[in-house]
């Protein structure tokens, strides 16, 4: 018996039943031979954190463009925060960490550059729109390991796919509707959790809000400081999970987050002082999209290819989307904003 097949035995023996055992996995897109030191989650959570995807996330806004200030939040900690939470309600209800952990790193892959704002210009410009979601599955199906993708596991495919919950509810009541898992039913939760606090975090921070601005019912239900909040949510989860069996949440504890996440958006993301520098940031998304969509051949010479791989819009939808801030802003300039002239020597 090797490492493997002594973890995944270790899993049959602790975990609930509810869990997704690595064994009883449903398999990946390619056949492959099993690692055996790695159970199949493991393995994928491996293969999502050294991939390139994963490395640019650090260089992608999650509220805050280019922030000055070094403790603004970016889409990669938003995703170790979405990790850290996720894997603590996963813990306590002895589900499979791994598979967790690998949902949550995966999650937010095909986040375009600028936030949301990236994300609203694709959605309209592109044929058949855009959704971060689906794209972060393309790109671990796809687009990474220059076109082979990183063939992971289905439940973990699944959670990525399905870890978006737009402005609906927290808890997915609907069976219809439910990812395959469990796990990914708590990465869901952890997303909004992690994102509703630490969005409050740096609006604070930013002068945008004070503390003192967030609804009253909502500080005594959950506290004044950033820790109090997060910790009364994921404990309303895990006892509410554990008392009924299936993922649930205290009613109460469910309300403020809505309330809360009304409130981001109308005091923080929308607000015109955050909002205006995005839709600057809007113009250079949809400059780039249509430059290179009419002109073939210098979205091929920029991006050292030979041809197309797939029809060009979504080739170039692919490019844009995958880009960061940073790599958007300089191109931009480097391709629509006039050079000094150099005077020879």
């Amino acid at each position: 018996m090797n490492i493997r097949e002594t973890l995944e035995d270790r899993e049959e023996k602790n975990l609930s039943p509810y869990a997704q055992k690595s064994r009883c996995s449903r398999g990946r897109l390619r056949e492959e031979a099993p690692c055996d030191i790695r159970p199949a989650f493991q393995h994928d959570r491996d293969r999502i954190v050294h991939c390139k995807a994963f490395r640019r996330l650090k260089h992608k806004t999650q509220v805050f463009l280019f922030p000055t200030d070094d403790h603004y939040r970016t889409r990669l900690t938003h995703t170790l925060e979405v990790s850290q939470i996720a894997r603590t309600i996963g813990k306590s209800l002895l589900l499979n960490e791994d598979l967790v952990e690998a949902i949550a790193l995966g999650h937010d892959l095909g986040h375009t550059p600028f936030g949301h704002a990236g994300e609203a210009v694709l959605n309209r410009l592109h044929p058949g729109g855009f959704r971060h979601n689906e794209q972060s599955l393309r790109v671990v199906d796809i687009l990474e390991r220059d076109g082979q993708g990183l063939n992971l596991t289905l439940e973990v495919r699944d959670g990525i796919l399905r870890h978006s919950k737009g402005r609906g509810r927290i808890i997915i009541r609907e069976e219809a509707d439910k990812p395959l898992t469990r796990e990914a039913e708590v990465v869901r939760v952890a997303d909004v959790i992690a994102y509703i606090n630490h969005d409050i975090d740096d609006a604070v921070r930013g002068g945008v809000i004070a503390l003192d601005d967030l609804p009253d019912n909502c500080r005594r239900s959950l506290g004044d400081t950033h820790s109090a909040r997060i910790d009364r949510m994921v404990r309303s989860v895990i006892g509410e999970t554990l008392k009924t069996g299936s993922m649930s949440i205290e009613r109460e504890i469910e309300e403020c987050i809505v309330a809360l996440r009304d409130f981001l958006y109308e005091r923080v993301y929308n607000n015109p002082v955050v909002h205006e520098e995005f839709d600057k940031c809007s113009r250079i998304i949809e400059d780039l999209y249509r430059y290179f969509l009419e002109r073939p051949g210098a979205f091929l010479e920029e991006t050292a290819s030979r041809s197309f791989y797939a029809p060009p819009a979504t080739c170039v939808c692919d490019y844009v989307a995958g880009m960061t801030d940073r790599y958007a802003f300089n191109l931009f300039e480097r391709i629509f904003l006039p050079m000094p002239w150099k005077i020879p020597v």
